[in-house]
């Protein structure tokens, strides 16, 4: 079984309260655990000691990201958090810091990842429709997809050594939601990537 580090990356916001984000998480966490995965969650909102959310990062050996996507990317406190917590795993908690040499100085930026053993998920909730993904004639994505949007992110991963799992999204979930099926489809997905 796993060690699974869930991250709540909420931040308080005027158009949401987090629910659908924190319902997310208290389903993956009843889930995994049923699963007999041990299970550790880090909330944006709560303090954290930089140095214990390394030794996260280090015990776990599947990372899931619960994010709303706010103005195309991750929530203010998550990337604050990403400033401080990644920035102090260079030293070799998450990478030897970017993976070039001396010798080659202008090579392999991206490959100094110490967690290649770990595995990560972005599990993301939109206001915007899954019909503006993926389709060239959508004004606004241009026929990118999620993951094409979310790149940074998976960008970020991989600068630790990490590789993809699935990613899972939640649509329309201010105009339109369909909770009860977003649920089943969540579960559905944790079922086939854990």
């Amino acid at each position: 079984m796993s060690n699974v580090l869930i991250i709540n990356a909420y931040a308080p916001s005027p158009f949401s309260e987090g629910k659908l984000t924190a319902s997310l998480v208290d389903k993956a966490v009843t889930l995994l655990e049923q699963k007999g995965h041990s299970v550790r969650v880090v909330t944006m909102q709560d303090e954290y000691v930089v140095e214990e959310q390394l030794a996260h990062f280090e015990w776990a050996d599947r990372v899931i990201l619960q994010s709303p996507v706010n103005w195309m990317t991750i929530p203010w406190s998550f990337k604050k958090y990403m400033d401080e917590v990644f920035t102090a795993g260079m030293g070799g908690a998450l990478c030897t810091f970017d993976g070039r040499s001396a010798e080659e100085p202008t090579k392999n930026y991206g490959t100094g990842g110490t967690r290649t053993n770990t595995k990560y998920m972005l599990s993301l909730t939109f206001n915007a429709p899954k019909e503006s993904f993926d389709d060239q004639d959508e004004y606004l994505f241009q026929g990118k997809s999620v993951d094409d949007l979310m790149f940074h992110m998976h960008a970020n991963f991989r600068f630790f050594g990490m590789s993809a799992l699935p990613t899972f999204a939640c649509y329309d979930v201010m105009k339109n939601a369909d909770i009860e099926s977003d649920f089943a489809r969540f579960e559905a997905h944790l079922g086939e990537v854990f």
